[in-house]
């Protein structure tokens, strides 16, 4: 509940606590605070436990964890019937990002093959080179000039 505090915020609490409510009254708030806290988790339980009884038998393993998004996931990424952790196994998201660079920046991914290894159009590995290569102008050819445009 508390795992962001640290050990200055802490003191830090304490100290405004003693200010505010003085070392006499001090022990009988902590009291009624924790009576409070004490009485809410009670009420949580038992409602917990009427939601279960009402739902059934068949949903025995519900957990209120399990409605927490995070838990969901992870759950259901675990799953073994689904077959999700042999495709995130195989699925090399570096390898992938660094081609995508490549191919953006225009450089290679692979050393350039042999002559003759690999047909034209195409990268090492039998995929489509995509990316756009433009081809070097001539000395004589200037861009096109449009005089109504400017």
């Amino acid at each position: 509940m508390f795992n962001d505090i640290g050990p200055l915020e802490l003191v830090t609490l304490v100290v405004l606590a003693v200010l505010i409510f003085g070392p006499d009254k001090l022990p009988k708030v902590i009291q009624d605070v924790a009576r409070t806290i004490r009485k809410i988790r009670e009420f949580s339980d038992s409602a917990k436990q009427d939601i279960r009884q009402e739902l059934g038998p068949e949903f025995k393993d519900f957990e209120f964890e399990d409605l927490n998004p995070k838990t969901f996931l992870r759950k259901q990424l675990e799953n073994e019937d689904l077959g999700l952790k042999e495709i995130r196994n195989g699925f090399d998201l570096k390898k992938e990002m660094s081609e995508v660079a490549d191919a953006v920046h225009g450089r290679e991914a692979d050393p350039a093959p042999a002559a003759g290894a690999a047909p034209a159009g195409t990268s090492s590995g039998g995929r489509v080179d995509m990316t756009k290569k433009p081809a070097a102008p001539a000395r004589d050819d200037h861009p096109p000039y449009d005089a109504d445009a400017t």
